[in-house]
């Protein structure tokens, strides 16, 4: 039988899913769940310094495709999880701590924090589209996206992935960045920016007008940035946007991914969709002789 398991860094999984951050993943509760429903790992909503009320509604539009959201990262603040960690930490499978922050060193104590809590990696949010002073605004410069990345390392042992934002025509060189500085890996992407009118309001629909568009919408951008990133880059790659069934994670693998992870799929398909994706993947392996995911791993390069 084909394998699904994967190692990413030194993070063993049990299959190339992950639940990706911003998805039922707020609560110890809802991680648990999401583990038990057959994600290989799962990521913690994005965690701060300081709680954070985020954005007035709307702060959500739905599409036939996708999603646009503006959540403004709301979070309990580092201090206030460590007992949704205790907690998490039950899960059987790997528990990856997503932080955001506004400078090096804020990002060097919230990872060390995280992996006081128990946290088997950390994921840094470059990339947030939508909240002044985080995400993206630092994520675009390769400068100090190394800088980030460098002292991060140094102040923990697990290994830290940097979740990185399509918005940018610099984004090799951030993904460059990333690897000079010892990121273990790059998680490829984040939103896209976007924005939703109403006519009859005549109006922006969200209160914070401009948010990040996910879900199927943005797929083949998604790809591109992986199979781009794949060509130029020599740490593990996982990759994220539109992932909904098996074809859509085994057409990032052959990208040349090493995982995938769900964020808008667990909305839009149920929390069905991660033992879905591994079922239909198997079965795929098998009947093409893939012995492997890493088999399947940069194959549309070849």
């Amino acid at each position: 039988m084909s394998s699904l398991e994967v190692t990413i860094g030194n993070l063993a999984l049990r299959n190339p899913t992950m639940l990706a951050s911003g998805v039922m993943d707020e609560t110890a509760g809802s991680l648990l769940r999401v583990a038990r429903a057959g994600a290989g790992a799962v990521v913690t909503k994005s965690i701060g310094s300081e709680p954070r009320k985020g954005y007035p509604g709307p702060t959500l539009v739905e599409l036939d495709d996708g999603y646009i959201n503006a959540m403004g990262l709301p979070n309990p603040g580092i201090e206030a999880f460590a007992a949704e960690m205790r907690e998490a930490r039950s899960c059987l499978v790997p528990v990856i701590g997503s932080i955001f922050a506004s400078s090096p060193k804020e990002f060097s104590f919230l990872a060390s924090k995280m992996q006081d809590y128990g946290a088997a990696a950390i994921e840094l949010n470059l990339s947030c589209p939508h909240a002044k002073g985080y995400g993206m605004e630092i994520g675009v410069d390769p400068e100090t996206v190394f800088t980030v990345v460098r002292e991060v390392k140094s102040a923990c042992s697990i290994p830290v992935f940097a979740k990185l934002t399509p918005n940018t025509h610099r984004l090799l060189e951030v993904a460059k960045a990333v690897e000079a500085a010892g990121g273990d890996a790059i998680v490829a992407i984040n939103t896209v920016k976007a924005l939703a009118i109403s006519a009859e309001i005549r109006r922006p629909i969200l209160s914070n007008k401009g948010g990040g568009l996910s879900g199927p919408a943005i797929k083949p951008i998604g790809l591109r940035c992986v199979y781009d990133l794949h060509a130029d880059v020599n740490i593990p790659i996982v990759g994220v946007g539109g992932v909904e069934n098996w074809r859509d994670a085994v057409e990032y693998i052959m990208a040349g991914a090493s995982a995938v992870q769900v964020g808008s799929g667990v909305g839009r398909a149920g929390l069905e969709v991660f033992e879905s994706i591994c079922t239909g993947m198997q079965a795929f392996m098998e009947r093409e002789g893939f012995n492997s995911v890493s088999h399947m791993v940069g194959v549309a390069h070849e």
